[in-house]
């Protein structure tokens, strides 16, 4: 009996290492493996007359992926050492070959962009839901750790421009950015549901929170909270929130009017904020003065860059704006993350978004926005020194 054994182990070793040879041999440079993938893509995928697609590869490029080639070049090396070294097990399409880098990343962009199930996305490259599936995961967890300097807050010389553009733009002075949030909308198997995820319109979803520039790139990010709880407990649970009130950010150089009052650095937020010493929100509706009303105005638009930015996002990484089925809630905040990057990425590269990208409505279409009362006496101040510094401007401004 033992020699039995012995006989049948070393039997399941030639196995394991003829499966190791196996694997050992697949070539490494998949770029050669695969490339004429785009060729294949637009062949299947052309342009008819009677389709919205453009007839320019250039422009088709851009529909498919939402980016240049340029940049598409640009995230393939980001990631490019991560799919190498650590290749799913499968990834071979219908031809027999082993996937390029390139078609991973375009797999897993076409995923992001069109928000199509994995089934379809497949059918278009020639791949099962499973390979979909692998590919687009695999190319978050890359993206998520190689490109992380693309969202970070800033220096003080680059925080210098970014108010400098503020003030240019909208009179605002000392503003270093926007916030505003968003409904990421999901199905949940019944024995995850509760009413912590259940939101204002009886929807299952998780927040997404972002602080962006003049630019609207993301300067700061919080997800992964449910999106039934109010935005203003969303922001205290951010680790933004913990750095602005323990004085470790918005915490440069307070400047001065002409009539003494200090104004120190702030984000703008809208009516479901609080009124903070670092975050300024609108006076309500009520308030009919016209210095009150200037303000508002003034405000609204500073504040709509961080709405444009979630229409843009979600727009462009239209899996973010359709109804997510039953994902994973341990990963979606990394999905979410990289489409920020994502987004991010595209600002960075000089690059740009076709115009019929960013959702033609709001970016939390049905949800309304529910006004917070909290005011804090250090806010209010802030906010009549601007109202202040405004009035100073606009009659500077007016011809002597």
């Amino acid at each position: 009996m033992p020699p039995l054994k012995k006989i049948k182990k070393s039997k399941r070793d030639s196995k394991k290492l003829k499966k190791r040879r196996s694997v050992s041999v697949a070539p490494t440079d998949c770029k050669a493996s695969d490339s004429d993938w785009w060729d294949s893509f637009w062949l299947k995928n052309s342009p008819t007359i009677e389709s919205p697609l453009p007839f320019d590869e250039a422009e088709g490029f851009k529909y498919f992926f939402r980016v240049s080639k340029k940049t598409f070049d640009y995230i393939c090396s980001l990631v490019r050492e991560d799919l190498i070294s650590r290749p799913p097990s499968g990834l071979i399409n219908i031809e027999g070959r082993l996937l390029s880098v390139e078609k991973q990343v375009a797999i897993a962009l076409r995923r992001l962009a069109s928000g199509e199930s994995q089934v379809s996305v497949g059918a278009s490259f020639g791949v099962g839901q499973s390979t979909v599936s692998q590919v687009t995961w695999r190319f978050i967890e890359a993206l998520e750790e190689r490109a992380k300097h693309h969202l970070n807050w800033p220096d003080p010389i680059r925080m210098e421009e970014i108010k400098s553009k503020f003030k240019a733009s909208f009179g605002l002075p000392n503003c270093c950015g926007a916030i505003d949030a968003t409904h990421i909308v999901m199905t949940l198997p019944a024995v995850e549901t509760s009413d912590d995820w259940c939101d204002q319109e009886k929807n299952y979803s998780m927040f997404l929170q972002g602080i962006v520039d003049s630019e609207m790139r993301f300067l700061d990010i919080v997800t992964g909270w449910p999106g039934g709880m109010p935005i203003s407990r969303l922001l205290k649970f951010s680790g933004f929130y913990k750095l602005c009130d323990s004085g470790h950010r918005l915490n440069g150089n307070a400047i001065t009017n002409s009539d003494g009052a200090e104004i120190r650095e702030y984000i703008v937020g809208g009516v479901n904020y609080p009124l903070l010493p670092w975050l300024i929100t609108p006076y309500e509706r009520g308030d009919v003065l016209n210095e009150v009303s200037d303000f508002n105005r003034t405000h609204e638009a500073a504040r709509s860059l961080a709405a444009n930015a979630l229409s843009q996002l979600k727009g462009s990484w239209r899996i973010l704006n359709k109804v997510m089925w039953r994902p994973d809630k341990q990963k979606l905040p990394s999905i979410i993350l990289v489409c920020c990057l994502l987004h991010n990425i595209i600002i960075d590269n000089g690059d740009y978004l076709r115009p019929d990208v960013a959702l033609s409505g709001h970016h939390d279409s049905g949800y309304s926005e529910q006004c917070c009362k909290q005011v804090d006496p250090l806010g209010r101040i802030t906010r009549e020194n601007l109202v202040k510094n405004l009035q100073l401007s606009n009659q500077n401004a007016l011809p002597s």
